[in-house]
């Protein structure tokens, strides 16, 4: 039987509260093998959307396809290759670290010597086996988010959702989390992936798709994104003393659209433009300025985020 191109199809998914449209005609594809990111502020739809993919929660219009099959409350035959790691989380506080792994793994595999197997790769992979017997009230917040991990993953899923899975976590937990997730995609999974962190997202990420308003409203690689935006360099300058006159010449420079001064710290923004610092470097020569640190920042996701969202990602 022929593998299905995309993990995931949503085809113009319209969700309702009442008079609230939380999903407006959404439409999101998912290939096989990607990490996929989706992203949006608060209130974006998000989490609706992951519903409503997971057939946890009714939808008013739209179809939504899982390996090129339609997703229905009880299409068990779909569930049982998707593992959710959810942001909050959901582990039985009297059930032992390896007691939780084997009860989620036991929901899709039956078979008790394999089921063995399964949660010790999870425990190894997560690197949590040193504490199969302890219960979660005596892990830390690191080590829950890992036993939250094992338990979404124990079962081999090949499609997996992850749901801000590095919120509140130690740096060394963190690290661990994020190469888990890319070897669970080299290894076969499809991954998509939430987050607040900008860093993660572009460390992981093969596409991102942004939401706003139950609306998609950008979709690419981390370096399309950035080429939709107006902004594709900033240039900041710690300088004293600068006059009114002063800031208004560098306004000409070209592919120069803004200019900022605060603080004894001068911000130029350019869109386009290769060789942009050399010509503020000439332009502080040629008017005898002197200046302190100089350096140059391509624009981010977060700036994407400012632009077309109009709100920080945090908002």
């Amino acid at each position: 039987m022929e593998t299905a191109k995309n993990a995931i199809e949503v085809t113009n998914l319209v969700k309702r509260y009442k008079e609230l449209v939380a999903l407006d005609h959404f439409n999101l594809t998912v290939k096989n093998g990607e990490i996929f990111g989706l992203l949006g502020p608060n209130g974006s739809g998000k989490t609706t959307t992951i519903n409503c993919i997971l057939s946890l929660l009714k939808y008013d219009k739209g179809d939504i396809k899982i390996f090129g099959k339609e997703m229905r409350p009880d299409s068990y035959d779909i569930k049982k290759d998707i593992g959710v790691i959810m942001q909050n989380v959901a582990v039985y506080d009297e059930l032992t670290v390896y007691e939780n792994i084997d009860y989620f793994c036991g929901l899709y595999i039956s078979d008790k010597k394999l089921r063995t197997r399964y949660v010790q790769e999870a425990m190894d992979f997560v690197d949590i086996s040193e504490y199969r017997k302890f219960f979660p009230k005596k892990l830390s917040g690191g080590l829950l988010r890992r036993l939250n991990i094992a338990c979404g993953i124990a079962h081999k899923p090949k499609l997996i959702f992850f749901d801000e899975p590095t919120v509140a976590v130690d740096p060394q937990s963190r690290n661990k989390i994020l190469e888990g997730i890319k070897q669970l995609n080299q290894d076969g999974a499809t991954i998509v992936y939430t987050s607040h962190y900008m860093e993660e997202v572009e460390q992981l990420c093969d596409r991102i798709l942004i939401m706003d308003k139950g609306k998609s409203i950008a979709l690419g690689t981390k370096d399309e994104l950035k080429r939709m935006i107006k902004n594709t360099e900033t240039i900041t300058v710690d300088i004293a003393g600068l006059n009114d006159e002063q800031l208004e010449a560098l306004k000409t420079l070209n592919h120069a659209y803004q200019v900022s001064y605060e603080n004894n710290q001068l911000k130029i923004y350019f869109s386009g433009g290769c060789h942009n610092i050399i010509h503020v470097l000439d332009f502080f020569e040629k008017k005898n300025l002197s200046f302190g640190q100089v350096y140059t920042q391509l624009p981010t996701l977060n700036d994407v985020f400012l632009e077309i969202t109009g709100k920080e990602l945090r908002d």
